[in-house]
């Protein structure tokens, strides 16, 4: 193995044959676009879980208000907000359901399709050029791959 095969990237973060810069700057793309996704589905889950705890806090709050003799209010909270779809038919869990199984999931079949179609699987293939333009060889702390210190 030469010199360059030991401090560069392994295999898996290593260009195929054949395969252009067009493409592997497509396949960033769609992996960044797909990053950001997942950043979006954990506010969504954010979302669930915040609203499912404000539910459940309206309990308290309908007490209080009964306690302080504001029945009429306090029925209107109980009655009307507590336990209440947040958009038509959909408490929170079911939008995050059908987020996974729609959309997101099929973001996740194309960008699977797309790195198994054109590159074998691999997995940030443009990062990994990034990093070895970006470092600094034989510096510590800018070794290719774990394993690789000094």
């Amino acid at each position: 193995m030469a010199q360059d095969d030991r401090d560069g990237p392994d295999p898996q973060h290593r260009r195929p044959a054949g395969v252009g810069d067009r493409t592997v700057a497509a396949l960033g793309k769609l992996s960044e676009a797909l990053e950001t996704v997942e950043r979006a589905r954990g506010h969504l889950y954010s979302l669930h879980q915040l609203i499912g705890h404000a539910d459940l806090m309206l309990d308290e709050a309908v007490e209080l208000l009964r306690e302080a003799g504001h029945q009429s209010l306090a029925d209107a909270v109980a009655g009307d907000l507590l336990g209440r779809n947040v958009i038509a038919g959909r408490w929170t869990f079911q939008i995050v359901e059908d987020f996974d199984d729609g959309y997101y999931a099929l973001f996740r079949a194309l960008d699977a399709r797309a790195r198994d179609e054109l590159v074998g699987g691999r997995r940030h293939l443009y990062e990994a050029e990034m990093k070895e333009r970006r470092r600094s060889r034989g510096r510590p702390g800018h070794e290719a791959r774990p394993g690789r210190e000094g």
